[in-house]
């Protein structure tokens, strides 16, 4: 056996029954011949971390934009930040590490310049929906290289189904879904800290006995909360205290950080660069590099345009504004 098989055999060994063992994928939408060292899902994690995408959202705003403290989280930051999670409950419940650390990674590839602020830009003047999951699939499937990372099935469908109102198929795109959403509340609070918005003793009482009193105990709390809930199950879930708590705790961070008034005219001003760099390139789609053409001539010119517009990095997008309105 080479060594990519003597994984695959360990895997049947070690994991759980309700994990998604390498051997078992449903494949990629364009067959290869299988790595001799690396299991399906570990090359999957490997282009993810190799690819353009992956790389730009170091420069994407979680959600404070420009700031200019260097310690704030970005969305590759944040994406790291769910890995860890992600996978410290994989291994705890006998899952598939690699599986999970390559959805983890790949969640966010899709999102805009300025985070959701951007996202709800281009909903704005887009003919069709926008949704950031679903562009995280289209990155990998589609855009990535001019024809995708051509990723298994099972990190595909993690990617696409990792926010609310979607569902995983897989346990290991459910441990991401849960991560993400342990990691943006924690971590968005510790930045919010930082600014000066809140402080810890404003967070309710109640809430810090339940989850702990500080970002790294509310993470301990919570992800052992899972293992301990999901532990011998086919199933990722929270006790009712520690659920109950955490949606308090979001709803807390929505009001108070989300929709404060204070950021309304930064985020109007980047709704604004947002929009008028897509009628810009409606306009001018010749502007446009050669690989978003290609996409015009298949697709659609409002298809090339969000593509090219939500792929863009904060400082990209606000160059090209810069320099779209002063031509």
């Amino acid at each position: 056996m080479n060594i990519r098989e003597q994984k695959e055999q360990r895997e049947h060994s070690l994991l759980s029954l309700y994990a998604i063992k390498s051997t078992e994928s449903k494949g990629r939408q364009q067959p290869e011949e299988p790595c001799p060292v690396r299991t399906c899902f570990e090359r999957d994690r490997d282009r993810i971390v190799h690819s353009k995408a992956f790389r730009r959202l170091i420069h994407k705003t979680q959600v404070f934009i420009s700031p200019e403290d260097d310690h704030y989280r970005t969305r590759l930051t944040h994406s790291i930040e769910v890995s860890q999670v992600a996978r410290t409950i994989a291994v705890a419940l006998g899952l598939n590490e690699a599986l999970t650390e390559a959805i983890a990674l790949g969640h966010d590839l899709g999102h805009t310049p300025f985070g959701h602020v951007g996202e709800a830009a281009l909903n704005e003047v887009c003919p069709f929906p926008f949704e950031h999951n679903i562009q995280s699939l289209r990155i990998v499937e589609r855009l990535e290289g001019g024809s995708g990372l051509n990723l298994t099935w099972e990190a595909r469908d993690g990617i696409k189904n990792h926010c609310t109102g979607y569902t995983p198929s897989t346990l290991e795109g459910k441990a991401v879904f849960a991560a993400d959403k342990i990691a943006y509340i924690n971590h968005d609070i510790d930045d919010a800290i930082r600014a000066g918005i809140i402080t810890e003793a404003d967070i309710p009482a109640q809430l810090a006995e339940v989850l702990g009193d500080s970002a790294s105990s509310r993470i301990n709390n919570m992800v052992i909360d899972i293992v301990c809930a999901s532990a011998g199950t086919d199933s990722i879930k929270k006790s009712d205290e520690v659920g109950e708590a955490t949606m308090l705790l979001r709803d807390f961070l929505f009001e108070n950080v989300y929709y404060r008034k204070e950021a309304e005219p930064q985020e109007r001003e980047a709704k604004e660069t947002l929009k008028s760099l897509y009628h810009y390139f409606i306009k001018n789609p010749e502007k446009m590099p050669q690989e978003y053409m290609i996409i015009v001539e298949e697709e659609s010119l409002e298809r090339a345009v969000c593509d090219y517009v939500a792929g863009m990095t904060d400082n990209y997008a606000l160059s090209l504004f810069s320099q779209a309105i002063n031509s």
